[in-house]
Parts: C-alpha cells; structure tokens; sequence
C-alpha cells in the first residue's frame, strides 16, 4: 500500500497547480489593460501607386475620381508579374467593403476569385454609358464591366448594389 500514498500526492499536486495557473491567468486578464474597441480603419493614399500602375499595366487602369470623402481608400495594390492585377479597396459610407478590381487574367477565373463565387444574374444596368452586368453571392455581389479587351474590371464587396453603382459611376481610367 505504500504506493498509493505517491499517486495521491501527485494528483493532489497536479489539481493544486492547475489551481494556481488559472488564478494567475485571471489575474493577468482582470489587471493587464486590453482594448475590445474596434481598430479605426486606416486610410491609405494610393496615388503612386495608380500612377504607377498605370505605366505599367496594358490596359486603362481605373480609379474612382469625385467620391466624397467618406469613402475610405483602405488597401492598394497592381502585381504585374504571372498576370496584371490591380486592387484598390474602400470602406463605404455605411462601413461596408467595395473594391474595384482589374486583371488580364482569363475572365470566368477572375471574376469567381474576385467576387468569392457570386453567379451572374443575367441582368445589365448602363452606368455612366458603359454596361455593367450583375453578380450576386453569398458574402459579394458585383458589377462586372463587359465590352473591354484584353482585361476584366469588377466592382465588388459587400456594400449594396447602390454603392457598388456609385462606385462604377466614380470609374475614370485617366
């Protein structure tokens, strides 16, 4: 019977040492400051970049010109290697995503990735005289623009198809 006493003690030291722990831990969480607020999304400047972009991309790279100011430009980006690529991402107004997106890479690819499988719902609106045709998925829908060669540009996020009109309407590619 002498080793029973040794596997007391040891549970016993194991509960009591998890004990300690978790006392520690909700110390360290009650006292330690931490901030649950949301972080104030950062507005970026993307106008090298677009000019950049611009030089190098083979075809007209657009960019919202006119949006008030409420329209946060919020990630930027042209990657010019395996294909041409431009992002440029906005918070609206009301907080929701919209990116303009351009790419030579083939369409049917491009506009899936893009638009994180939103299916094309046969409908087209005229925007700002162009024609734009409409997607609609799950987390994104989108304003895909036809007509252009040798590049797609879409319109997408999660704001409203209202915003992401606005943003079709604000497109200037010089």
């Amino acid at each position: 019977m002498a080793g029973t006493n040794g596997k007391q003690k040891t549970a016993r030291d194991m509960i009591l040492s998890m004990a300690v722990i978790v006392l520690v831990a909700g110390f360290i969480y009650l006292f330690i400051p931490h901030d649950d607020s949301p972080q104030e999304t950062k507005r970026v400047d993307y106008r090298v970049e677009l000019l950049t972009a611009r030089r190098a991309a083979s075809y007209p790279v657009a960019a919202p010109e006119g949006l008030p100011d409420a329209w946060k430009a919020t990630s930027v980006r042209y990657q010019g290697d395996e294909f041409e690529a431009w992002h440029l991402g906005f918070h609206d107004p009301e907080g929701e995503y919209v990116a303009v997106e351009q790419s030579t890479q083939r369409r049917p690819l491009f506009v899936d990735e893009r638009t994180q499988g939103a299916k094309e719902t046969g409908r087209t609106e005229k925007i700002d005289g162009r024609t734009w045709t409409r997607y609609e998925g799950g987390r994104y829908d989108a304003l895909v623009l036809e007509g252009t060669k040798g590049s797609t540009t879409v319109v997408t996020g999660t704001a409203s198809f209202a915003q992401l009109t606005k943003m079709a309407d604000a497109l200037k590619t010089e």
